[in-house]
């Protein structure tokens, strides 16, 4: 099922984002109500938690004091870490429980109000991150909930960095507008990518290419892009190398939208074995037989597998090849002789704006020239 991991610094409207996305039919997990079941009178939670903080904690009914418990752990970083290390691994739990309780074909939509800080974002297929100005913010946790100014703007203080939430999202919902225009967009991201991106998931299918060579300019968002991406995978794969290769990573270079991945095996029986995890992690592999065109173009077929993203919203190419490989060494190669060569990039940007809007075969087969001039002064440079 697609899960995506949904956030947002307080005030920033996370709540209202959340009853949007169970109007349009996803299954909402809400870190803070499991954060109150897993600490409910008689869980092993709250015995826990009293045994950590002591018998304070507990209110004259025996279910847990939070405002008691708040006093303890607010001003002391310990304290809160102490607290975090028995409530995380329970909420995670109970999350867990609730995911696989859905339906096959669900969206699972898990609302995290830490998932930055707790570095859970590679768990998800998709982050989304809602935010809205500083200002508005302490605007509305005065308005609805009592706070003065200054403790308004303190609790936004003692949160992460809106920049640093930012970073993490794959999506960031701007909700310093009107509710409606926050409902909107919600929308718009369901329909748009959220319903396409489950069914490519649930059949193990890839977001449809592009079949002209489109070409934009470099967008400096693509290392970021690309780090959210290897994130993503290694969470599911585990410890492998994991490189941004082809035109997204080349500063300053003309590319098509589609970031270039290139995933590091010892054979090519491992890809085989690492195909489901790839496809659970959202990177369906593509069938057939795939090989690099070599270089120099006599030398025999590179063979290699091939994966693809499934969401819609961001197209990605995933080259799964071994290590030490002659089209491992060519991709690693390539990209780092077009960073440092600034002449040759130029060149190359120029061929590709000679044959943007082609169809996509012929667009990579007018490159190909090119490239095999471009392999033989690579690799006699020092």
């Amino acid at each position: 099922m697609l899960r995506v991991g949904l956030t947002g610094g307080i005030g920033a409207g996370k709540s209202a984002a959340a009853a949007r996305f169970v109007a349009n039919g996803a299954v909402l997990i809400d870190s803070d109500r499991l954060a109150r079941e897993v600490v409910e009178p008689g869980t092993p939670g709250l015995a826990e938690v009293v045994a950590a903080f002591g018998p304070q904690v507990l209110g004259a009914d025996g279910a847990l004091d939070r405002a008691a418990l708040g006093q303890v752990v607010f001003a002391d970083a310990g304290a809160r870490k102490r607290l975090e290390g028995i409530l995380h691994p329970l909420i995670r739990a109970r999350s867990a429980e609730l995911a696989a309780a859905a339906a096959p074909d669900a969206i699972v939509v898990n609302d995290v109000p830490l998932l930055v800080e707790t570095g859970l974002a590679p768990s998800y297929h998709l982050v989304v991150v809602v935010d809205a100005a500083p200002e508005v913010r302490v605007e509305r946790l005065v308005r609805d909930r009592g706070m003065s100014p200054a403790d308004a703007t303190a609790r936004i203080s003692a949160q992460i960095d809106d920049a640093a939430r930012r970073a993490a999202a794959d999506v960031v919902l701007d909700n310093s507008r009107s509710p409606e225009a926050l409902a909107a967009a919600v929308d718009a991201l369901w329909t748009e990518r959220l319903v396409p991106y489950e069914h490519n998931v649930r059949t193990g299918q890839w977001a449809d290419k592009d079949p002209l060579a489109t070409l934009v300019d470099y967008d400096p968002t693509w290392p970021a892009q690309y780090e959210r991406l290897a994130a993503r995978i290694l969470h599911r794969v585990g410890p492998h190398r994991v490189d941004h290769i082809g035109s997204t990573a080349v500063p300053g270079l003309v590319a098509k939208d589609v970031i270039d991945m290139m995933l590091t095996v010892d054979s090519l029986a491992e890809a085989d074995s690492l195909a489901g995890a790839l496809t659970a992690a959202g990177f369906p592999r593509k069938p057939g037989v795939y090989q690099d065109r070599p270089k120099p173009p006599d030398v025999g077929p590179w063979e290699k597998r091939m994966h693809a993203n499934a969401d819609p919203g961001r197209r990605v190419n995933l080259h799964v090849r071994v290590a030490g490989s002659p089209g491992w060494r060519t991709a690693l190669l390539l990209r780092d002789h077009l960073r440092a060569d600034t002449a040759d990039r130029d060149a190359y940007a120029a061929i590709k704006l000679a044959n943007a809007g082609k169809p996509i075969d012929d667009y990579l087969d007018a490159k190909e020239p090119f490239f095999d001039q471009l392999y033989d002064r690579a690799i006699r440079q020092p």
